[in-house]
């Protein structure tokens, strides 16, 4: 069916006739063909689309039939190419951490853009996870002082090496929310588990399937961490900071209401470029 030499687009073509069973829809097939490759290559979309015709070295292409066999197996893409892009740059992740998604980039430029790079800062990011958080914040505003934090060894584990390949001066620890964090912070943020194990039926089989339950479900209708978070937010949040939290989309309401009972704060209730409600910010004033 091939040349002996496979050209991308060639490698391509067996990629579709492979994942045709499993992804119906062509688009999508070919979409996590593309990010399979262009993740492979380190290209873009335009310098993959320029060399179909270039010849793919045999490394490569046993790495993409192997990713290929993977997503037949039901993985997700990101976790079969080994990475994934996160806010201009690409996070080592497997099954051991959450895949980091378009939303929590959104909450990240949040933050950035109310906290300019010339004011030093005192950063929590609470279940850090791949550290796609805490290593975005770092990267972008070197002078300050960010932390990881999350209650799985295994993620710490990913995180350190995502850490290490763009801010090494991220400080990681273990902790169960912030049973193990000391001092106070200028700025705290976490994506926490906020699914309800009821949503479950409506949820990607690839998710429920392998990515971990830990970082995913939470009790309470999901609700359960952001209670415990805001009984001890302001013994860890200085007085002017601002803690941001990423949300379900049916959980702005009900987080507002919790967030508001805290004495001398501002809730802000932001939506994400789908419109939905998916982050908010807890203004301790001075």
């Amino acid at each position: 069916m091939f040349d002996e030499q496979w050209t991308i687009q060639a490698v391509r073509e067996w990629g579709d006739w492979q994942l045709e069973p499993y992804i119906h829809d062509i688009d999508e097939r070919m979409a996590q063909i593309d990010y399979l490759l262009t993740g492979m290559m380190d290209w873009n979309y335009a310098q993959l689309a320029n060399n179909l015709n270039t010849v793919l070295e045999d490394e490569k292409r046993l790495r993409f039939m192997v990713a290929v066999r993977a997503i037949k197996g039901g993985q997700p893409v990101q976790y079969a190419l080994g990475h994934a892009a996160f806010y201009g740059r690409e996070f080592q992740v497997d099954r051991r951490v959450l895949i980091p998604r378009q939303e929590t980039e959104e909450l990240v430029e949040w933050v950035l853009t109310d906290h300019p790079a010339n004011i030093k800062q005192r950063v929590l990011d609470i279940g850090t996870g791949s550290g796609a958080i805490a290593v975005s914040l770092s990267a972008e505003r070197t002078s300050w002082d960010v932390f990881g934090a999350d209650i799985s060894a295994d993620a710490l584990a990913v995180a350190k090496e995502n850490a290490q390949l763009y801010a090494s001066s991220v400080q990681l620890l273990q902790s169960d929310l912030f049973t193990g964090v000391t001092g106070t912070f200028d700025i705290i943020v976490a994506n926490p588990p906020y699914i309800s194990r009821d949503e479950q039926s409506l949820m990607d089989e690839s998710v429920v399937m392998f990515e971990p339950d830990i970082a995913l479900y939470a009790d309470d209708d999901g609700l359960a961490l952001y209670k415990k978070m805001a009984m001890d937010l302001l013994d860890f949040l200085k007085p002017g900071g601002a803690a941001y939290f990423e949300i379900g989309y049916q959980q702005g309401e009900k987080l507002v209401d919790l967030f508001s009972t805290l004495p001398h704060v501002i809730v802000t209730l932001r939506q994400d470029l789908s419109g939905h409600d998916r982050m908010i910010k807890v203004l301790r004033e001075m």
